[in-house]
């Protein structure tokens, strides 16, 4: 039995798995990267806590694990957001310090700790097909050439956070980076009024400014700033509500109470979305990329739309290149646990 985890400053949530590695000629079912065998992950149990309301993992894992699970576990890792070093994780806006040492002391097995989007990333490799939407399909000269292409993949929340899978001979790997806090680079001049109304708000602009919840806040308000047309009363009480990205997002796409201006700032976010994810891909030399966290799903129509695959193949010299790089949207919300006991079960 694997203990599994994703550790966030808002939520936490932990499952007891069970991990099944194939025999290496069952390609059945494989996620993102097709010539891989895909493990089967079966989760037996989960819980989730907010992150806020406890004053370390340790206590959430006491109200979690039960004396025969304890004595079951053959491994756990956990997926933290925020950066892993020598085996020591700070959680970004949390506070929390986890130490692999200390837990793998306490339960008497391995405890692993990656980055959260370590996780997300091998989690896309064991996920079932129906939980990958292609929005562009692979072409015959995608990525290097090579049967074990590397991976890219982005997650929009909170955050954004974007890693690289590479393939060791054996198996895919997952690299972390900070690559979410990189220097927005517009390309419009839409885009450019957007960097100017974001410079004058934040000071520095990364492309998690753009690419986030609060992003999506900000690109409406500047879409706002620049019309003529009064915000709706309906639409002000539901961004007030609680949550303004997915107030913005359903008025954009809700065909029977729609606005102009989230139209607006969802088309371009979108387009920035396929311009980054782009950029990742030609960083890392990709095949595929693979779009996860908790935005995408919401907003797959909006994906499906052309303008994310507009941008993501205009790179100059590069587009026909870019046009042969599969794009996929992770819409499984589990992934980054998939992905932690995945990678317990195989380190």
């Amino acid at each position: 039995m694997i203990l599994a985890g994703t550790i966030g400053a808002s939520k936490t949530v932990l499952a007891l798995c069970n991990v099944d590695e194939p025999s290496p000629d069952d390609r059945s079912g494989a996620g993102v990267a097709s010539s891989q065998p895909r493990a089967s992950v079966r989760v037996a149990r989960t819980e989730r806590y907010a992150s806020q309301e406890l004053p370390t993992l340790d206590k959430a894992l006491d109200l979690f694990l039960r004396e025969r699970d304890i004595e079951a576990l053959s491994g756990a890792c956990f997926g933290v957001a925020g950066p892993v070093v020598d085996g020591v994780a700070r959680v970004t806006n949390l506070g929390w310090v986890l130490d692999a040492a200390s837990l793998s002391k306490k339960f008497g097995i391995d405890v692993s700790l990656i980055n959260d989007l370590q996780a997300t990333a091998l989690g896309s490799l064991v996920v079932a097909p129906d939980k990958l939407v292609v929005v562009q399909e692979p072409g015959p000269a995608s990525g290097t050439g090579s049967a074990h292409p590397p991976i890219a993949v982005l997650a929009l929340g909170t955050g954004l956070g974007e890693a690289t899978l590479v393939h060791d001979g054996k198996r895919y790997r997952a690299l972390p980076s900070e690559g979410g806090h990189a220097d927005f680079a517009p390309a419009t001049d839409d885009e450019i009024g957007l960097f100017k109304f974001l410079r004058g708000r934040h000071g520095h602009v990364s492309y998690e400014r753009v690419l986030s919840s609060g992003g999506i806040l900000d690109i409406y308000e500047y879409t706002r700033s620049q019309s003529s047309e009064r915000e709706p009363t309906w639409l002000a009480h539901d961004i007030a509500a609680g949550d303004p990205s997915k107030a913005i997002v359903n008025a954009a796409l809700d065909s029977q109470r729609r606005d102009t201006c989230c139209v607006h700032a969802i088309a371009m976010f979108t387009e920035m979305l396929g311009a980054e994810a782009g950029n990742i891909a030609l960083r890392a030399v990709a095949g595929r990329v693979v779009i996860g966290g908790g935005i995408p799903h919401k907003l797959l129509p909006a994906l499906q739309g052309g303008g994310l695959t507009k941008r993501f193949n205009d790179k100059g010299r590069f587009s026909r290149w870019a046009q042969h790089v599969g794009i996929r949207v992770l819409v499984e919300p589990r992934a980054g646990l998939l992905g932690a006991a995945s990678y317990a079960a195989t380190s």
